[in-house]
């Protein structure tokens, strides 16, 4: 280099390097003016955006001669201006929480990165990889902070953020906005990345026992000289801002606690770390504060945090779990207990521990799960609802509207549970004055508002009632009622009492006849009647209720019992039994059923079968209400009863058809192929048609998918269910002398009827049973002849391609067997993806288009994690796709139209330009651009706006165009990558839109 080439860069580097036409730099630039600038009460601008405007000025690129952008040169100018980010930095005393609310996270990465830089970490290093107590205080710091941010951030971009409204549009803005918007995605995804390491760090650094210092504006100054002045001081212990070791353990164990929190979503056994780390921050804040010069925790952030920590994590010591009852109704509430959910929100009535909103917000849960079509929580949200609403009353709270609408139809049920939390939430003995006057009041305001007489009775009978209502009171409330209801007819003379009206004997029968009614108890039913007997022998107390019904197999029986006691005893517990059962109460129907059983094993053996049989029947029922609903599979000695009453041969038992049904049904559930397709007796196939079907869905199910020689039984299947489905054909003469064809839906040419045949298969779980019905029912849906759109089924090419005799297939009975049968699979499992591409298939033929979509979009969400995997080309055939074209064509969808055609094996270029003419277009046009990637169909976009002179929509299309991940150089790898990425983001568009 020349002597004066020389001069002239010493001349350039030691000129002032402020911007051209800027000249507020030209003052902040000087050391002592930026400190002044910092010390003032409130600077302006703030000194946060300070860090924002040099930082954008040092990250500036230049422009060489001829005219080539170049990064950002490593000049004195720059280095200065990041000196004095930094210093503003220092000046705040490098709190993060002021620091990540008022900078981006571009910006924020761009400054501690600085940071590192200046504090002679090497760049490149994994930090992970570097000994923190060898490293100097200050570089030590520095590493610390820039993970700490690491953590801090995965955590923040991991909570929703409420979309500002947008302002007027505005081109540069909306480009300014988008590429702040890629650069932070493209940070996160490196952060992500690098997140088990920076967790390793901060780990490293809870082991530090020493304390740190982080860098302030005077050794950032000691940094800016010559390196020979520098080493001494800045790397000693005592340079910069001091730290304590504490202060740091505080800080990394909140950080820590927070992200392993964010990571127990999907492992639940994180929660335990975070629970240890959140815990010892809230030791460090008692001893210390939650304050420091340099970083404040949110303490109550903190309790928030602790508290879902301990729901979250179950602890190994009982009394502990006990004595947290949010943990025991996480717990209730995950599991399905919900019994035992009412029990702890009953205990807590005497207690009144938990908040009143807490309970409110159980309650909202519980009823939004109902009302996504879980109707067993119907109970469970009145009872909760009870509980909370005698809470309310004994604080003095308004009552619910919830309660008022769940008792607009008040039953026996709900009173009776009504009373018993009543008696529960009050302790008489203990209990002050104005908490009984408010029972008494809620008690008696209840009896007001009632209008059938029974329900009153069952209230103002009621122990807790009578001891809380005075004589006075009560013959007020007496008063009232007659004025109310001229129906009631009551005493007109005064009265001190309810039960001071003398009793006539009717009205003792009727009396004990109400309480026979209500009760199930069988000691007390037998006590009852007992006493009725004993009154009078003219009446036959079993038919006192129109709802003691007992199958007319059973009745005969029944009624044949000469001792009239008996017979009413033995009809009334089998009768309520059955009513039990029906209304899944399933511990009070054993008990019914024992005590019948008991009773008739002294005279009947036939009565005592019977009530085996049905007590078979009941232990099914609560297998497959309660644990068969999780998957348990069912006791051995269940299973062999159940084989024992299909092969039972005892003569003159009067037999129910549900059981056998019941019975066929639960060997299929539980996949007991071997033993119906093996061992059961050949009488019984040919006698029982439920066995019969049984063990031809067993056999077909049993040699899935094998091959066509071993498909025998599935042609046996297919010829029983089709001579079910059958018409049965009768001619007759009219008067006019013409003969007319009758058709009968329900034909008596199969082994059972159709309606018979829908009733078992809603029995079935199985989801193998269940997917060979369903593709048989499919199958012979596609066999009529005029049928244009096929459905498709897994493993359809199992049964037979033809029928002899079409015209004796019912097929709108098909039609409608294989819509109900759809309809049942997806409430046993809406997430099997064959089974709702049947629906989208039936949705289609019917040209119910948005409703199709909505299902062919369900069916490649649940088998893809909503289209962030590949969905199964097996799911998404050409047919598949062909069909939502369809469907997008008639909802005048014709960009959606476009972009399907893509989807194809080969390209639908003929389709997708005759869609993309369409100027009538109901979906989002241009918007839908790219996620195009086919470049033949973007040139032809591109072409057809500047034909039409749409200027704005061809740009849009070249920029789509112009995106170098879709240039037909690239590897076929990057290709695929290209498409693949825009399929998923067009498809999860179009299930938002049809969700």
């Amino acid at each position: 280099m020349s002597a004066e080439a020389a001069d002239r860069e010493a001349a350039t580097s030691s000129r002032p390097c402020t911007p051209p036409q800027t000249s507020w730099f030209e003052f902040v630039l000087e050391e002592a003016l930026l400190e002044q600038h910092l010390q003032k009460p409130s600077p302006d601008p703030p000194p946060v955006q300070l860090i924002v405007q040099f930082l954008e000025q040092a990250s500036k690129p230049s422009v060489n001669e001829q005219n080539q952008v170049q990064p950002p040169p490593d000049n004195k100018r720059n280095r200065i201006l990041k000196l004095l980010a930094l210093k503003v930095a220092a000046h705040l005393k490098w709190d993060l929480d002021v620091l990540e609310k008022s900078l981006s996270v571009p910006v924020l990465n761009m400054l501690l990165n600085e940071l590192l830089c200046i504090s002679k970490v090497p760049p490149g290093t994994k930090h992970v990889d570097v000994d923190l107590s060898s490293l100097p205080p200050t570089t030590a710091m520095a590493i610390l902070l820039y993970n700490r941010w690491a953590i801090r951030t995965i955590v923040q971009s991991s909570f929703p953020v409420k979309q500002v409204k947008p302002g007027p549009p505005q081109l540069n803005v909306m480009n300014q906005i988008q590429q702040e918007k890629e650069l932070t995605e493209n940070i996160l995804k490196v952060l992500k990345e690098q997140a088990a390491d920076s967790i390793l760090v901060l780990e490293g650094a809870l082991k530090l026992n020493k304390d740190l210092y982080v860098h302030t504006i005077r050794t950032l100054d000691l940094l800016a000289m010559e390196p020979g002045m520098v080493n001494g001081e800045t790397e000693s212990s005592t340079a910069g801002l001091k730290i304590s070791a504490e202060e740091i353990q505080c800080q990394v164990c909140y950080d820590l606690g927070a992200i392993y929190f964010q990571q127990g979503s999907t492992n639940a056994a994180v929660h335990e770390k975070a629970k240890e780390k959140f815990f010892r921050t809230k030791e460090l804040i008692a001893k210390n504060g939650s304050s420091s010069p340099h970083f404040t925790i949110d303490e109550e952030r903190l309790a928030g945090y602790c508290q879902a920590c301990e729901v979250l994590t179950s602890s190994s010591d009982d009394a502990s779990q006990q004595a947290t009852p949010y943990s025991q109704i996480h717990s209730c509430l995950k599991s399905g207990k919900y019994q035992d959910l009412v029990k702890i929100f009953l205990e807590d009535n005497l207690t009144l521990s938990l908040p009143e909103q807490f309970r409110q917000s159980v309650l909202r849960e519980l009823f939004q799960k109902a009302q996504q079509g879980n109707d067993a929580l119907d109970e469970v949200c009145f009872k909760v609802c009870v509980c909370n609403t005698v809470c309310d009353v004994l604080q003095g709270r308004i009552i619910d509207i919830q309660f008022c609408q769940l008792f607009l139809k008040p039953s026996k049920e709900k009173i009776d549970f009504l009373l018993e939390v009543c008696s529960g939430s009050i302790n008489l003995e203990n209990a002050s004055e104005e908490l009984k006057r408010k029972m008494a009041a809620f008690l008696k305001n209840l009896c007001l508002g009632m209008e059938d007489l029974q329900f009153v009775f069952m209230i103002s009978s009621h122990e807790l009632f009578i001891k809380l209502l005075k004589d006075d009171e009560r013959k007020l409330l007496i008063d009232q009622m007659r004025k109310r209801s001229p129906r009631i007819n009551l005493c007109t003379k005064p009265v001190t009492s309810f039960y001071d009206i003398p009793a006539s004997a009717s009205v003792n029968i009727g009396q004990l006849e109400h309480q026979l009614i209500l009760s199930v108890d069988p000691w007390r039913i037998r006590q009852i009647l007992i006493e009725l007997h004993g009154m009078t022998s003219e009446r036959q107390f079993w038919m006192i209720s129109n709802k003691w019904e007992v199958p007319n197999v059973y009745g005969n029986v029944i009624l044949g019992i000469k001792d009239s006691l008996t017979r009413d005893l033995v009809y009334i517990l089998m009768a309520k039994g059955l009513h039990c059962c029906a209304i899944k109460d399933f511990v009070h129907a054993k008990q019914l059923f024992a005590a019948c059983l008991e009773l008739v094993t002294e005279f009947s053996p036939k009565l005592r079968q019977v009530m085996l049989n049905e007590m078979l029947l009941l232990d099914i029922y609560t297998h497959e209400a309660g644990a068969g609903v999780s998957g348990e599979r069912p006791p051995s000695d269940l299973i062999s009863r159940v084989r024992g009453y299909l092969e039972m041969r005892v003569p003159d038992i009067p037999l129910r058809q549900v059981i056998a049904e019941e019975c066929v049904a639960f060997l299929l559930n539980w996949c007991e192929n071997e033993y119906l397709t093996m061992q059961v007796p050949l009488p019984l196939v040919q006698t029982n048609p439920y066995v019969k079907l049984g063990q031809l869905l067993a056999a077909t199910c049993k040699e899935l998918p094998g091959p066509k020689e071993s498909r025998r039984t599935a042609k046996d299947l297919w010829e029983v269910v089709v001579q079910i489905c059958s018409v049965s054909n009768q001619h007759k003469r009219g008067n006019d002398g013409r003969v007319s064809l009758i058709k009968h839906r329900e034909s008596t040419l199969g082994i059972m009827y159709r309606s018979e045949l829908l009733s078992f298969i809603k029995k079935l779980r199985e989801p193998l049973v269940l997917t060979t019905i369903l593709s048989l029912f499919v199958k012979l849906h596609n066999v009529r002849e005029d049928i244009v759109n096929d459905i498709a089924a897994e493993h359809i090419s199992i049964w037979p391609s033809s029928i002899p005799n079409l015209q004796s297939v019912d097929f709108e009975a098909v039609a409608i067997t294989v819509k109900e049968l759809v309809s049942y699979a997806l409430t046993i499992n809406g997430n099997n993806h064959f089974w709702l591409i049947i629906q989208a298939d039936i949705y289609f033929a019917t040209n119910q288009s948005s409703a199709a979509l909505h299902y062919y979009l369900q069916a490649g969400a649940v088998c893809s994690d909503f289209f962030n995997k590949m969905v199964p080309p097996d799911v998404y055939t050409d047919q598949v796709i062909k069909r939502m074209i369809k469907c997008c064509s008639l909802l005048n969808c014709h960009t959606q139209v476009a972009i399907l055609c893509q989807f194809l094996r080969e390209v639908d270029y003929k389709t997708a330009f005759k869609a993309l003419q369409e100027q009538n277009s109901h979906d989002a046009m241009d918007s839908y651009y790219e996620y195009i990637w086919d470049v033949t169909i973007l040139e032809y976009l591109t072409y057809l706006h500047h034909k039409r002179g749409e200027t704005d929509k061809r740009q849009i299309a070249i920029k789509a165009i112009g995106q170098t991940e879709l240039n037909a150089s690239n590897p076929e790898e990057v290709l695929q990558l290209a498409a693949q990425r825009r399929k998923k983001k067009f498809l999860q568009a179009m299930a938002k839109l049809y969700f």
